[in-house]
């Protein structure tokens, strides 16, 4: 069988599979890569040793698949992970109106849009120019990312205190949201310092070590909330059309390029924070093209970190999967290049296709089964993957994270800010002052 025919087989299984996986509340597709990167190195001196053909379209496609149809449960369930956070209010807006699957749809509309974007316009300029703006701004990373916290936190204004008696009690009302946002970033940030300096999680799943936390930080405070206070919901109705044009679709991609490319240039800028730092920028104000265009962001940021390992002269490892296929391959050439792009733009094509019936799946066993139940089922599979990977001691720091992500949920403040867990140890390494937070800790 030809190199052609073999990529294309794994790039349709790994497409299905994600595709799948992604309609499970709160699972991350990294994690389940992580597994399949245990199971390649395990195979690697044996006889059943999978070949680079196989393993990199298919890591590709699982990226694209899970990065398209991952916003099913972010707006019908509610477990969204980080980079869905500004889809899901209006998202959810949409399914208490009874229009779950025109949201759904809408933001799948933004992530096919993004693949051709990341395609054709992005990739044939990438392998002469991205090189080159690498080398001017490598030596300036650190305080573009200190410029990005101090947005990212200032802009979390108080929002009470407006009336009452003068006191501490309106002083407290006026900033209890801004103060939980600030305790939920550091206490973040020092849980990443510890994970990131000496992590208590085995050295034989070392690339998963960040893995617990997050779940913990994003995906199980959503769960819980959904079993503790999940609301009836109304009845869905299948629209025939989107009512989307040319103009909303660039308009999209206009603010989702943007919060998406920075999220998968710059180091530890992930799709949130891309997304609030573009939604600043273009105050795009139409809620379709807000919805559309946070498909745009999800899509170019999963997709286009793992693009950038393998650019010619480029080869960043920004996200996760690119830090994973790092751990089995090199980029060779350009010929590598034009396979993940083929790659990609397969799954791009075949997970649009897997939206509709897998949105439409979705309503149907949620009408038919407790929100609640879907909620406690989905937390004990996230229970039990962690404890399959990382053992006890990563339940232990899942449990850690747990407690630091309810704060936001329980003080109504930005939950963007667990991402202190990256932002805050690696700007502080970046600067050079890093070692001094580690020694304060005891960790040196």
């Amino acid at each position: 069988m030809s190199v052609f025919w073999i990529a294309l087989f794994a790039t349709l299984a790994g497409t299905v599979i994600a595709s799948l996986l992604a309609c499970l509340p709160g699972l991350h597709i990294y994690n389940v890569m992580g597994a399949l990167v245990l199971a390649i190195i395990a195979l690697a001196d044996t006889q059943w040793a999978i070949a680079p053909e196989i393993y990199l379209p298919m890591m590709a496609a699982m990226i694209v698949g899970w990065s398209m149809v991952n916003t099913i449960p972010a707006v019908l369930l509610g477990t969204p992970d980080e980079s869905a956070m500004f889809t899901v209010l209006p998202g959810q807006k949409y399914l208490m109106d009874g229009r779950g699957f025109e949201g759904t749809m809408i933001t799948a509309v933004g992530g096919l849009a993004g693949a051709f974007f990341l395609i054709l316009v992005v990739a044939p300029f990438a392998p002469r120019y991205l090189p080159v703006s690498q080398e001017v701004l490598k030596g300036h990373m650190h305080w573009v990312l200190w410029i990005i916290i101090t947005f990212m936190l200032m802009s979390e204004w108080p929002k009470g205190g407006n009336r009452g008696p003068a006191g501490w009690a309106k002083f407290y009302d006026a900033w209890k949201t801004l103060l939980a946002g600030l305790a939920t970033f550091f206490l973040a940030g020092l849980l990443g310092f510890i994970i990131l300096t000496r992590s208590p999680v085995s050295h034989e799943v070392a690339f998963q070590n960040i893995m617990p936390a997050f779940v913990g930080l994003f995906a199980i405070p959503w769960c819980l909330l959904n079993i503790i206070s999940a609301a009836d919901m109304p009845k869905q109705t299948v629209t025939k059309s989107l009512a989307v044009n040319g103009d909303i679709i660039l308009r999209s991609v206009w603010s989702g390029s943007l919060g998406g490319g920075l999220a998968a240039y710059f180091p530890i800028v992930t799709g949130g924070v891309g997304g609030m730092l573009a939604g600043h920028a273009t105050a795009q104000r139409d809620e379709r093209i807000f919805i559309m265009g946070q498909g745009v962001s999800k899509f170019i940021y999963f997709v286009g970190s793992f693009i950038l390992m393998f650019v010619p002269g480029l080869h960043l490892t920004r996200g996760g999967g690119a830090w994973m296929a790092k751990t089995l391959y090199t980029p060779s050439g350009i010929s590598d290049y034009y396979l993940i792009l083929g790659s990609i733009a397969v799954a791009s094509a075949v997970a649009y296709l897997l939206m509709e019936p897998l949105t439409k799946l979705t309503l149907k066993f949620i009408s038919r089964y407790n929100y609640r139940h879907v909620s406690s089922v989905a937390l004990a599979i996230i229970i039990l993957m962690v404890w399959g990977i990382t053992g006890w001691i990563g339940v232990f720091i899942m449990a850690v994270g747990t407690g630091i992500g309810l704060l936001p949920v329980l003080f109504g403040s930005r939950r963007l800010n667990c991402l202190g867990i990256l932002l805050f140890p690696i700007a502080c390494n970046m600067s050079g002052f890093g070692e001094t937070i580690t020694g304060w800790l005891g960790l040196t």
